[in-house]
């Protein structure tokens, strides 16, 4: 569905496994981060109310997400520790293009579609390879919930945007994409 061209190796799940209460505080920081950027593109597009409701809806959505892993983390005895730097978003950032405004809003949207696709490929890498039960399921109800997201940004960058135009920077995208994330997969973080 993403087509990412890179997929991350299912030993992946087992770093993250041997060290859950760094990758629950890392994944609640990065559902914050969602949230912020979901609210960040509502205040580009006030003349578009039925982008904002649906934004609006995916900021609220990322927020319960947040407060999910912050539930999961309290239940586990752990408390949510200190925001994250994620350096796969910050890598992602440099790619966005500085053009007109309807290149820099289609771009925004690609961003976040792509982190969407990827957190839903790590959840989905999640669900299938770590043995604790209870967090098999909850990351594939995210992994679905990811999926919901990257669509939505991915149409909305084609109904704001030249379709044909935005399935060729998608494919951009792709390509810049993959060659970054060759530098993770190594660590407890859900893009790292």
């Amino acid at each position: 569905m993403f087509r990412l061209k890179l997929l991350t190796d299912p030993r992946w799940a087992n770093i993250a496994e041997g060290n859950l209460e760094e990758i629950l505080t890392d994944h609640a920081w990065c559902e914050q981060k969602a949230a912020t950027n979901a609210i960040g593109l509502i205040t580009m597009l006030p003349e578009y109310p039925e982008i904002v409701t649906e934004l609006l809806a995916i900021a609220q959505e990322e927020l319960d997400h947040f407060n999910q892993v912050h539930e999961i983390i309290k239940e586990r005895g752990g408390v949510l520790g200190r925001p994250r730097k994620d350096d796969y978003v910050n890598d992602l950032i440099k790619f966005v293009v500085q053009g007109s405004r309807e290149d820099l809003i289609v771009d925004k949207m690609l961003f976040a579609a792509m982190i969407e696709a990827r957190s839903c490929e790590r959840f989905k890498v999640l669900t299938e390879n770590i043995k604790d039960e209870k967090l098999k399921k909850f990351y594939h109800e995210l992994m679905v919930s990811e999926a919901n997201h990257y669509t939505t940004f991915i149409g909305f960058a084609r109904q704001l945007g030249d379709p044909e135009k935005v399935n060729q920077r998608w494919e951009e995208w792709l390509d810049y994409e993959s060659q970054i994330i060759c530098s993770y997969g190594n660590k407890e973080t859900i893009h790292g």
